[in-house]
């Protein structure tokens, strides 16, 4: 097995466990290992790898997927889909036999209401890393602002702030 492979390996398999409130609380770090730590793609390719896999249908960590065929081909997808979501999905399954368990237990609530600031504030720094390495002009903050807006306040389907996005491209607006 190459060295990519391997590092690929033990990259996702970390991710993995550290995924807590979901795939994209982990994409600071995943960002950081693909891009500073082993140079394998840039913010921008980075960033534009996260936009095809958020608009594909199928999990929202398909950008896991991709890192694994842009770094090694076909083995990077296997060896990274299986060390993202192998780990995890045992922890998961144990995790939940446990819970079940513990049901009747109040600290549950507790440890619930404990979470849920941890997983909003590792979700917000994914968006700002993402933002960041998006956003290239004023025009293009703008943008992302405004996005953002509209989907905070208004019940607007992410299919059509994608499509808005996609015409604007097309202008070449903000380039």
């Amino acid at each position: 097995m190459n060295h990519d492979l391997l590092s690929l390996a033990a990259i996702f398999s970390q991710l993995s466990l550290l995924a807590f409130g979901g795939g994209n609380s982990i994409l600071p770090e995943m960002q950081r290992q693909v891009v500073q730590v082993h140079e394998w793609m840039s913010k921008a390719d980075f960033s534009a790898l996260f936009a095809l896999a958020q608009a594909a249908p199928g999990p929202n960590m398909m950008v896991v997927t991709l890192i694994g065929w842009h770094v090694a081909g076909w083995p990077g997808v296997l060896v990274t889909s299986l060390a993202k979501f192998g780990p995890s999905s045992f922890v998961t399954i144990a995790a939940m036999h446990a819970w079940e368990r513990f049901k009747d237990r109040p600290w549950r609530r507790f440890v619930q209401l404990g979470l849920v600031p941890i997983t909003a504030g590792l979700v917000a720094a994914s968006a700002l890393l993402i933002a960041e390495a998006s956003d290239g002009s004023w025009v293009l903050i703008g943008i992302t602002a405004a996005v953002a807006v509209l989907s905070y306040r208004t019940k607007l389907h992410p299919l059509w702030l994608l499509a808005g996005g996609a015409l604007l491209g097309l202008t070449g607006f903000g380039q």
